[in-house]
């Protein structure tokens, strides 16, 4: 499978770069983001998947983030996929903000048209991989994923879908329990079609309840003043509530001003991302690095 190098930048005496390959899960071309630390010149290195959210590509992360620094003193490659395929030419796919393109929603449709391109969960969990480990220096062993917002419900389900695959999980502001917010109901209807059952698979709360994998402990952030966490798009409590229940570790952090007299919080913007990137490197070097 051959790659495109679309762009490369020195970065921390490391290399931020994009590439762009044919994807067969997908049927069209895709481009990730990989920053690759000063270690991978000599040895390999852990991966770090992380999963954008609604309308993002592989740009956001990269430029936005400010995650670089911490990557490159532990020593973790960190990829940075976009968030749906792109000019698939399905009727629909660029008419709302939040279903089709730059929304992929981290499943595999089952439904006309959707099901032939939209396949973004196969495509992270076994494409993608196997195309970074052979391209790449890499220790295909140790390998952890994050993400934001529909990527933290990406993230979440496949941790929870695959245990034992990843060492760690962490997200920020994840949509938790997609069966019942707008986001969720408007993406899985119209990728896995009307029979609700069929959701479970991709809810993170859903999953939880019946996990009984190896050890995961995850990190949540969540912003006190994000907007969609206002507008029940989000839902972190009913999935802390399901982790309690099955004694499923998890560290929820909801960031507020440090300031008292301050009246605003952190949003769902990079802003929020930016300034709790590093515990969330820190949190997966601790595993990957073990």
């Amino acid at each position: 499978m051959a790659l495109k190098q679309v762009s490369s930048n020195k970065c921390f005496e490391g290399f931020q770069k994009v590439f762009e390959h044919d994807s067969t899960e997908l049927k069209c071309k895709m481009k990730f983001g990989i920053y690759l630390p000063p270690k991978a010149e000599t040895g390999k290195c852990p991966v770090l998947y992380w999963l954008s959210g609604l309308t993002c590509t592989e740009q956001n992360f990269i430029t936005k983030a400010g995650f670089q620094q911490a990557a490159a003193e532990h020593g973790l490659i960190v990829v940075a996929p976009d968030t749906s395929p792109r000019g698939c030419n399905i009727e629909g796919e660029d008419e709302s903000w939040d279903f089709g393109t730059g929304a992929g929603f981290y499943v595999d449709a089952t439904e006309d048209p959707w099901k032939t391109n939209y396949r973004m969960y196969s495509y992270i969990k076994d494409e993608l991989p196997k195309l970074i480990n052979a391209s790449f220096p890499t220790d295909p062993e140790r390998m952890s994923i994050f993400g934001h917002s529909m990527g933290g419900h990406g993230a979440l389900i496949l941790a929870l879908k695959n245990p034992g695959k990843y060492k760690s999980v962490s997200a920020f502001a994840p949509i938790c329990n997609p069966i019942q917010c707008q986001w969720g109901k408007k993406a899985l209807g119209g990728y896995l079609g009307p029979d609700t059952s069929k959701w479970e698979a991709y809810d993170a709360t859903q999953l939880v309840k019946s996990y009984s994998g190896s050890r995961l402990d995850i990190l949540i952030d969540q912003g006190k003043d994000d907007q969609f966490l206002s507008a029940g798009q989000l839902l972190p409590d009913n999935f802390i509530a399901a982790c309690t229940e099955r004694k499923v570790p998890v560290v929820f952090r909801l960031q507020q001003a440090s300031c008292s007299c301050s009246p605003w919080g952190y949003d769902h913007s990079y802003f929020f991302i930016a300034s709790f990137i590093n515990d969330h490197i820190k949190h997966h070097a601790k595993y990957l690095n073990a």
